[in-house]
């Protein structure tokens, strides 16, 4: 079924947002959160000890990690940083996946103090590992399956892709960390980006069973979970349809039933990290309209710009704009929606049919709840906007504040400026 693109409410709800809240700002959806992630707990209930860990680097806001956190989603994350915040939103022990590449000693330090699942990226890095902060009693591997797999436009193919072990390391790996002293097992590997054949998660699966039954019978060492990854793609545009979770399930339920427990490695745990789809629909970028330019092209100008949501310039990617209150007006008129970056390339929407538009009236791009705002820069001095959180009941509350001047200059010392020749 194809997918509406709504707002998160009326409106006349929404402009009175905008007077409370200068524009721009990204307004996150809390009961469509809850409610999405609920439902994919639900889709692997038959997986004892299934969980989700929440990929932190799609939408690294506190709030929204604490909310995840307290349905049970853990954090997948890739940085000191992300560490951090996972630590301060009382996320510790094995709730935390931490799959990073080209790892700075202090990160695997980190992740150790904190308990979290170490997942390696490299097999040069056990040595590393062990170097700096010692080994722990669970470590996972990354898998690249190469050319076995293909990837898309987003991560690119496999081969070609930066992440993980070959499968002969992987089996080269596990040995190793048995030698020194390692009990428990892990699996994971992350081949696609935005994907929305929902086939392609069963297959992914179905390789790391067949890997994980391999290294059984090659080793003796049996995989505690495997982690498939995120990847799961959301319809970006209105004729798009949503990866169904129930039918993913179904396909890697039967999966596991014909590989692991024919094989006798039952229990296996299964995790996942999706981050995109967990709160990408239910983010949305709300910002006005400044200015209305007609040259060679009809020109919709916005009070933000790719700093605020930098995938369309980025990839080519397409988001939904709604014009708040002209919902029901023909989309007749075709525009270029743009931001003031001194570069050309800073574009909503090429060609986009709207209702006409005036200045002043609020736009809403679509799907920006997931690698929009956290993908913000400051080229041109841009400053990053606001975060809100439409809470259940109604209530707007800030959950991250618009950088001022001020905190764009706070890494500069302006006193040693007064003294330099």
């Amino acid at each position: 079924m194809a997918s509406a693109k709504k707002l998160p409410c009326s409106s006349k709800k929404l402009l009175e947002i905008c007077n409370r809240f200068p524009t721009p700002f990204h307004l996150y959806d809390e009961k469509g959160i809850i409610e999405n992630m609920q439902r994919l707990a639900r889709a692997f209930s038959w997986s004892e000890g299934f969980r989700e860990y929440f990929a932190v680097k799609a939408t690294p806001n506190p709030f929204l990690m604490k909310l995840l956190g307290a349905i049970g989603a853990g954090a997948d994350c890739s940085s000191y940083t992300e560490l951090l915040l996972a630590e301060r939103c009382g996320i510790s022990g094995e709730a935390i996946m931490f799959t990073s590449n080209d790892t700075p000693a202090a990160e695997f330090i980190k992740a150790r103090r904190l308990g979290a699942v170490i997942n390696l990226d490299d097999i040069s890095h056990i040595a590393y590992l062990e170097h700096c902060a010692g080994l722990p009693d669970l470590v996972s591997q990354r898998y690249n399956p190469g050319p076995l797999r293909s990837g898309n436009a987003i991560i690119g193919h496999p081969e070609e892709a930066k992440y993980g072990f070959t499968r002969e390391q992987i089996i080269e790996g596990f040995k190793l960390l048995r030698e020194k002293g390692v009990h428990r097992f892990g699996l994971h590997t992350m081949v696609a980006s935005n994907e929305l054949n929902p086939q392609y998660f069963v297959d992914t699966a179905v390789m790391l069973y067949e890997l994980a039954v391999e290294v059984y019978r090659t080793t003796g060492i049996r995989i505690e979970f495997v982690n498939i990854g995120g990847g799961i793609g959301i319809p970006y545009r209105p004729e798009q349809t949503a990866v169904d979770s129930e039918l993913v399930s179904r396909g890697i339920q039967e999966a596991y039933e014909r590989i692991i427990v024919a094989a006798g490695l039952h229990p296996m745990k299964l995790f996942m990290e999706c981050g995109r789809m967990i709160t990408g629909p239910y983010g949305y970028l709300v910002t006005k309209v400044l200015h209305i330019k007609q040259t060679y092209k009809r020109y919709v100008g916005l009070d933000s710009c790719m700093a605020n949501l930098m995938r369309p310039a980025l990839y080519g990617a397409y988001h939904h704009i709604t014009v708040a209150g002209k919902e029901d007006v023909a989309a007749a008129t075709v525009c270029d929606v743009t931001g003031s970056l001194c570069e050309n390339n800073d574009k909503f929407a090429i060609d986009r049919k709207l209702p006409e538009v005036s200045e002043g009236d609020v736009l809403v791009i679509h799907d920006a709840g997931a690698h929009g705002h956290a993908m913000g820069f400051n080229y041109n001095g841009k400053l990053r906007s606001a975060e809100l959180l439409l809470r259940n009941g109604g209530e707007v509350v800030e959950i991250r504040r618009a950088e001022t001047p001020d905190d764009l200059f706070a890494t500069l010392d302006f006193e040693k400026l007064a003294t330099f020749s």
